[in-house]
């Protein structure tokens, strides 16, 4: 169950809802739990105990890590707790793989590959992997208390409004939302509001535009022209960020319209000026996560030599490549923003300034654009056999491959994706994003919202082309 389909939209979250408002304080918590493990099991029917399971293990071991007094007992539940989740991660997501990738080993030296029973993906597993993780941690390092209930950890890991796209919630920032929390009306309004800006990304942008894009990009690109090629990754490269903006907005929504306040997921990534800056606004809680969990004990920039330095910041987006997937193209992706990352602490962030802001933008966007190519195409031939195509320059006619619908959302997709760089097209960005709407504005709002909704509704119905991206994640 997505939030974009007809299943969600008109019989799971109004009945949850419903539920929600009219029962009492104390057992609100209680309704969106029992709500977020049916909504898990309606995906993963075979995975909800696998889940509830080593989520209450964990809970346990953080409980008598924390009140233990005892340093190398602290320790030790520690490494439980880790070895149980990455191991769980490991299991389910990255097992098929290296199998896959010993056999083909094995097959190089003559020798018989190993049995294999492939296993099947949990929706999710690595959001609710990190988030366990980070509650270890915080609770190991003091920075926060661990809950009191196990239910009521229990509903932080598997809450269902980030459960399956993020964001990634750290349990320091809702820990205590979780035990008290009040919302108003005024934050039912928002929240529905941001559900519908997120939902018309997602079904008016992200899908038009993923339909192009898998036409061009799922083929072998010899069948393709230059024109075509590009057409696909530009369509690619924003039906990606509408995808996942889209659901980090409905999930950010969802959240406000039961007293919860989710991070922010995304900033507007494509007019950052540098592969830096691009990551400082793209998956930002992933971002934040890898920054303060993996490349700060690394030792982040507080080491002896650029060298190292260097290493933490590669290795860290090698990691980030992988959490994206069990498949060399995601590991190929996470090294190639690497490269970009250590060239720019180099010497090419200088360059860049001196280059001026509209080479850096374009730089950047071009880099990124050229970065979805591996992300999307996990054949490596394939992907180098598109970019073969994009430099081409077999610049054909379209004639009928692509609609004129693509080219208006394309348009469309161009203008918010770029507009905050004018200051009145930021000015209307933080409005809609991060202004408490009164008085009058509350009408406006309502208005936009329920046009939203009904352009998506209209649009979920008329069309069997609704695809789940983050999925594998």
């Amino acid at each position: 169950m997505v939030f974009s389909s007809i299943t969600f939209l008109f019989y799971f979250f109004p009945i949850f809802l419903l539920l929600y408002y009219i029962v009492g304080k104390k057992l609100k918590n209680y309704v969106v739990l029992v709500a977020s493990i049916f909504f898990y099991s309606w995906g993963a029917p075979q995975f909800v105990f696998i889940l509830l399971g080593s989520t209450i293990a964990n809970y346990f071991l953080v409980r008598f890590m924390h009140l233990s007094q005892n340093v190398r007992r602290r320790r030790l539940l520690l490494i439980s707790s880790l070895v149980i989740n990455v191991g769980l991660l490991a299991y389910f997501k990255y097992a098929n793989f290296f199998v896959e990738n010993f056999n083909h080993f094995l097959w190089k030296l003559d020798i018989e590959s190993v049995r294999w029973t492939s296993i099947v993906l949990p929706i999710g597993i690595s959001f609710f992997t990190f988030q366990s993780l980070t509650y270890s941690l915080d609770v190991y390092r003091k920075v926060h208390e661990p809950l009191k209930k196990a239910t009521d950890y229990i509903l932080y890991i598997i809450m269902f409004p980030q459960l399956i796209a993020g964001p990634i919630v750290r349990f320091n920032s809702i820990a205590d939302q979780i035990t008290n929390r009040q919302e108003s009306s005024h934050d039912r309004l928002l929240g529905f509001y941001r559900f519908c800006i997120g939902l018309g990304k997602k079904v008016l942008v992200a899908n038009v535009l993923g339909a192009q894009a898998d036409i061009f990009m799922s083929v072998d690109p010899q069948t393709i022209s230059s024109t075509e090629a590009w057409i696909g990754i530009a369509a690619y490269t924003f039906q990606i960020y509408f995808d996942f903006s889209g659901y980090s907005d409905m999930a950010i929504g969802i959240g406000r319209m039961i007293g919860f306040k989710f991070p922010e997921n995304f900033n507007n990534p494509y007019v950052a000026k540098s592969i830096t800056e691009f990551w400082q606004r793209w998956h930002i809680t992933l971002g934040a996560w890898m920054r303060d969990y993996l490349y700060i004990p690394l030792g982040g920039n507080r080491v002896k030599t650029k060298r190292r330095l260097y290493f933490n910041l590669w290795f860290v987006f090698l990691v980030s490549g992988l959490w994206h997937g069990a498949s060399w193209n995601f590991v190929i992706w996470g090294a190639f923003h690497g490269f970009f990352l250590v060239v720019e602490r180099l010497f090419f962030s200088n360059l860049l300034k001196k280059a001026g802001a509209t080479v850096s933008l374009v730089y950047t966007f071009f880099i990124t654009m050229m970065g979805w190519v591996i992300f999307r195409i996990e054949d490596f031939g394939m992907a180098m056999g598109y970019y073969k195509r994009l430099f081409s320059f077999d610049f054909a006619p379209l004639e009928n491959s692509v609609s004129k619908e693509v080219f208006l959302f394309l348009i469309i997709a161009t203008f918010f994706s770029f507009f905050t760089l004018v200051p009145a097209g930021k000015r209307i960005n933080d409005n809609i994003f991060h202004s408490d709407y009164k008085g009058r504005f509350i009408y406006i709002m309502l208005i936009i919202s329920a046009l939203l909704f009904v352009l998506s509704v209209a649009s979920v119905t008329t069309s069997n082309f609704n695809p789940f991206i983050y999925f594998r994640f």
